[in-house]
């Protein structure tokens, strides 16, 4: 019997519009079906009060000449339809630990002579951890790559030993200052672990991404998958918005479909889900389908840190006040993992502020977002999704007052952190809008509110995450769980998804030659 087409794509998200652009590409009839009135998933934008604002791109990396983000963005056909700001290169990251600062450089060698400037004692450490970290990820890439030859045996000896050890391991194998090591996990949140728990792999991956700098997208976070989209539909694809897919149809054990929650059933050769595991499991196929050795591996996954997103406007010059187009990490002390540590449990809860913070000011990374002197904020701490649990069957928009009274809390909360690093600025906010773990799983559809997927701890990455090809006949994975998290890394999982359905390597996909991304 013929089907309505070779692949249904469930989820808008990075991961799922990229493997969506790559097999329309390829010549397959794509469908992807978004539950939520606007694509992207964590890259989408929103507007309130008239502010925009994007709350899960914050800044990404490898998008310079040779650059893994910008070869795909070009190899997609879609460069030509999105540019990106450079984040502040002499500090697209400024970690706060206590009162004293530390920048990160965009180059390499310019981080590593800025922070031996500051750690004159680390210097030597300093260079062999830096240079172990990119040492890593090159070695790691080349064992993925199809082509052995360029893997070296020894490097990849010195890279497989990291497998089972931690960030926090790597880090104290070179150095000994306890604020450089504060320095050096002051980019956890970009994957949301204690460096004693996340993985060493994905530390370094994290710090390796974003040596030659940061950057932003000219308009928003929601520019990445505009142009997806454009890209998609330019080959033949199409995109159904307000859809959510009900159930992953099986006949016998291969999909044939998926039906949604209004009744249809649109059926197709492959399916590729960009939701979660348990989403994609446990709610859309069924435990009972799965084969023991599946089953007990979702029963024991564990998630992520969920978090609180406070999206602010206000009417202060920020650039007089000290920020810029960097990111700003501020920590109360030096013991990122401790912090962190709280961070993973309902400490902000019952404390009377939190121990750290992420700021992103968007309208300083792109200029075009300040209206009549009003700047836009994003500010992020974590929280675990427990203290939330009791709320979870209230409805978006008409949560109990007791919810809402919270809410309120937590932002006077994170506005008074804010105030004793930025001493005023709650003053000026002209509006304020908190979202928490329950706003995630409202319009993420995220197990717990979860930020980044499964956790990235040292047992469940690699090997050990959620292979693209699934156990199931025609179902392919791709997003947060599987490759890799972050904007790069769930467009990597895409690709990753496409290639293995269309057996071939991924470089074959990206043969659209679009012109160089621009860098503003």
């Amino acid at each position: 019997m013929k089907k309505d087409f070779d692949v249904i794509v469930i989820g808008s998200g990075a991961g799922g519009l990229t493997a969506s652009v790559a097999l329309a590409q390829a010549g397959m009839k794509v469908l992807v079906c978004e539950r939520h009135e606007v694509p992207g998933g964590w890259c989408h934008s929103f507007s309130l009060e008239g502010f925009t604002f994007s709350p899960g791109v914050h800044y990404v990396g490898e998008l310079n000449k040779g650059g893994s983000l910008r070869e795909i963005l070009e190899g997609l056909g879609i460069s030509g339809e999105i540019s990106f700001y450079e984040l502040n290169p002499k500090g697209y990251d400024h970690i706060f630990l206590g009162e004293r600062r530390f920048d990160f450089p965009a180059g390499k060698e310019n981080l590593i002579e800025y922070l031996a400037d500051q750690f004159p004692k680390e210097k030597k450490g300093i260079k062999n951890y830096i240079d172990t970290v990119s040492g890593m990820i090159e070695s790691l890439t080349a064992m993925g790559d199809s082509s052995p030859h360029k893997m070296k045996p020894l490097d990849a000896m010195k890279t497989l030993k990291w497998g089972l050890r931690s960030g926090k391991d790597l880090i104290e194998k070179y150095i000994s200052d306890p604020f450089l090591k504060g320095v050096l996990s002051g980019q956890s949140g970009d994957h949301g672990l204690p460096p004693s728990q996340v993985s060493a792999f994905v530390h370094a991956g994290i710090t390796n991404h974003y040596l030659n700098g940061g950057y932003y997208p000219a308009g928003g976070g929601h520019a990445i998958p505009r142009a997806l989209i454009r890209a998609l539909k330019r080959a033949g694809g199409e995109i159904l918005l307000n859809a959510p897919v009900e159930r992953i149809i099986l006949n016998g054990k291969k999909v044939g479909g998926v039906k949604l929650a209004d009744g249809r059933v649109i059926t197709s050769r492959y399916v590729v889900s960009n939701a979660d595991p348990e989403v994609t499991f446990g709610k859309l196929i069924g435990r009972e389908f799965l084969s023991g050795k599946l089953r007990r591996k979702l029963d024991r996954v564990k998630y992520s840190v969920s978090g609180l997103s406070l999206f602010l406007a206000v009417d202060m010059d920020l650039q007089e006040a000290g920020l810029d187009s960097g990111n700003f990490w501020f920590y109360d002390n030096e013991d990122v993992d401790s912090i962190y540590r709280l961070g993973m449990t309902d400490y902000i809860m019952k404390a009377n502020k939190p121990l750290s913070f992420f700021l992103n000011v968007t309208s300083l990374k792109d200029p075009s977002k300040v209206k009549n002197g009003i700047h836009t904020c994003e500010v992020f701490t974590f929280v675990s999704f427990a203290p939330f649990r009791k709320w979870v069957n209230s409805r978006h928009g008409s949560r109990p007052p007791e919810y809402e009274k919270t809410k309120e809390l937590l932002m006077s909360k994170m506005l008074k952190a804010l105030d004793e690093r930025i001493p005023g600025l709650s003053n000026h906010v002209v509006m304020k809008n908190l979202g928490t773990p329950l706003t995630n799983l409202h319009f993420l559809n995220t197990t717990y509110g979860n930020l980044y997927g499964i956790a990235k701890t040292k047992n469940q990455v690699g090997p050990f995450a959620f292979n693209v090809k699934s156990e199931i006949d025609g179902l392919y994975l791709c997003g947060a769980s599987t490759v890799s998290h972050g904007v790069a890394g769930v467009i990597q999982s895409g690709l990753a998804a496409a290639s293995k359905l269309l057996h071939c390597r991924k470089d074959e996909l990206l043969n659209q030659k679009g012109p160089e991304v621009e860098i503003k």
